[in-house]
């Protein structure tokens, strides 16, 4: 075993002991911490002070609802910061307990617009690091075991994560909604959540040893998706200054008074959610319970969209990443090459023969049919559907942003994660989706109680030291730089992507002719302004488009 297999193989059974500050643990009451917001005193152990819970916002429950979040009032007490805050409102049954993503929720809030801290020891003007969770913007919290930022902490980072509103108490708009704003809007209510959140870091963070002049955020799925939308949104303009998506999807999304590119508008989308719970109006849909508002219009297929309302969110995330208008801040982003294999509710029933197969791809690619084939082959079908489903959401997506955000004179690197151990590989899920999180926070060991559990090895652990030290290192100066590992080049005309696959590696042009492909598509869908565009893929796409002179 080498020298750097023993390191982190001993660093990552020390990640691996007990959660620090938890009620009854063994940590040490942490200094307290004199705030802008207030006095705050988490615990400290191993050397990171850990504040859990801290609230930074108002929570907008009942009759003000729906409403943007308002900075949480500084307090005078000292506030006891060793517990997490609850959850947001989600379906207590999402996942469901079979779902490797299964973890025990605690009591759920309306009040659940909290954050937590993991600040080394002795830190002054430590880069932030802010993860944003994923979970379909309708389930997850900041909270969740993997997330834990002691690792990242002893690599001199200063981790903070958070909970934003989910699912209708999240996203929901209406026309009545719209009619209260001064703004004339509504929707968005938890990516607004974020932008206070930030705010919150931007006024707070010195005080726990962080720079607020170097902020990262970053986040996995639907965190992912939050970032991609935070790059755009003008009201995060000047909160960050670096970003990370892990598994984003640039997804068409509706707008808010008007159909487009296959969506209704957000706003009927609201009215008929009111229709589908038999009240009449806001009035009664906020005096509904959060747990029975939250059910019951997921149980009624209420689809849980971010809006583009022309304030928070200007214009599909296409468009303006074509125009070069998002923030221009250095890029690390990436996608597993299993991604599909645990989200198989998003790939379509499988034909039952080659034939079946090939006819569903030329009635629906047309002229696109042949091309289609020859990256999607109908040797092994299911294979093919699971990695058109991925590429079409989570390849072409970070390509598309590598090849942008460098056109736009920024910085991005781009990386694949085909790692695979014994016990996902054995399940069929090599590579699955989020299984680069705990590689990235180095807790490897402490995962989900139904997650493929990673070998206790030397081999698991020295790469997952490599990805930390590369992610510590982007937080720290926009470049992705770990020891004795290949140099990671930023994104250009040679497409290299930083593959880890046990090891590693830089590889070119990972995407290869599938990206144009998709890229082609999407081009069609968007000129023809009627299609969604990369939910419906495959043997479940609409007749493609006429090609277009822009395409």
């Amino acid at each position: 075993m080498s020298l750097r297999h023993r390191i982190a193989y001993m660093l990552a059974l020390c990640a691996a002991g007990p959660a620090l500050a938890g009620p009854g643990s063994a940590a040490a009451e942490a200094p307290v911490v004199r705030a802008p917001a207030g006095p705050i005193r988490g615990a400290y152990g191993n050397g990171v002070s850990v504040y859990r819970g801290i609230p930074y916002a108002e929570a907008p429950v009942g009759e003000r609802r729906w409403r943007p979040p308002v900075p949480k009032a500084p307090w005078q007490d000292v506030a006891d910061a060793t517990r997490f805050g609850p959850p947001c409102f989600q379906p207590a049954s999402r996942p469901s307990a079979s779902s490797i993503y299964s973890e025990e929720l605690p009591e759920m809030s309306e009040d659940c617009l909290s954050l937590n801290i993991w600040a080394p020891e002795g830190s002054a003007k430590a880069p932030v690091f802010v993860w944003i969770h994923g979970g379909a913007l309708v389930g997850g919290m900041g909270s969740s075991l993997m997330y834990d930022g002691t690792r990242l902490a002893r690599e001199g980072v200063l981790v903070v994560s958070l909970n934003y509103r989910l699912g209708p108490l999240g996203f929901l708009a209406h026309p009545e909604l719209s009619a209260e704003s001064a703004e004339g809007i509504s929707g968005n209510y938890g990516l607004l959540d974020q932008i206070e959140a930030l705010r919150w870091i931007q006024r707070n963070i010195a005080a726990f040893g962080g720079d607020p002049d170097n902020v990262t955020i970053a986040g996995e799925s639907a965190g992912a998706l939050s970032v991609m939308y935070l790059l755009t949104s003008p009201l995060a303009e000047g909160l960050f200054d670096k970003a990370v998506m892990q598994s984003a999807y640039m997804v068409s999304t509706p707008a808010l008074k008007r159909p487009q590119y296959g969506h209704p508008a957000s706003e009927a989308i609201g009215t008929w959610l009111q229709g589908q719970l038999g009240v009449r109006g806001i009035s009664e849909m906020r005096a509904m319970s959060a747990r029975d508002l939250t059910d019951r219009s997921l149980a009624a297929g209420y689809p849980t969209w971010v809006t583009v309302d022309g304030k928070v969110i200007p214009d599909q995330t296409v468009d303006v990443f074509d125009a070069g208008q998002q923030a221009r801040v250095p890029l690390l982003a990436g996608f597993n090459s299993g991604e599909i294999r645990t989200l198989r509710r998003l790939l379509p029933p499988i034909p039952e023969d080659r034939g079946e197969y090939e006819a569903k791809i030329r009635a629906a690619y047309g002229d696109s049919a042949a091309r289609y084939l020859a990256a999607y082959p109908s040797g092994n079908v299911e294979e093919s559907m699971l990695a058109a489903t991925r590429d079409a959401l989570y390849g072409w997506t970070v390509q598309r942003m590598g090849e942008k955000h460098t056109a736009a004179g920024s910085a991005a690197y781009l990386y694949l994660f085909d790692h695979g151990y014994p016990a996902a590989d054995n399940a069929g899920l090599h590579a699955f989706h989020a299984a680069e999180i705990p590689f990235v926070f180095g807790t490897i060991w402490q995962t989900y109680p139904n997650w493929p559990q990673v070998p206790r090895t030397p081999d698991q652990a020295a790469l997952s030291q490599t990805m930390v030290e590369y992610w510590s290192s982007f937080a720290k100066t926009g470049k992705p730089v770990a020891k004795g590992q290949p140099e990671w080049p930023a994104f250009d005309a040679r497409k290299p992507f930083m593959v880890f696959d046990g090891s590693a590696r830089v590889v070119r042009d990972v995407m290869g002719d599938r990206y144009d492909l998709h890229e082609e598509t999407v081009c069609r869908r968007r000129a023809a302004g009627d299609q969604q565009w990369n939910w419906n893929v495959g043997v479940i796409s609409p007749p493609l488009p006429p090609k277009a002179p822009q395409c």
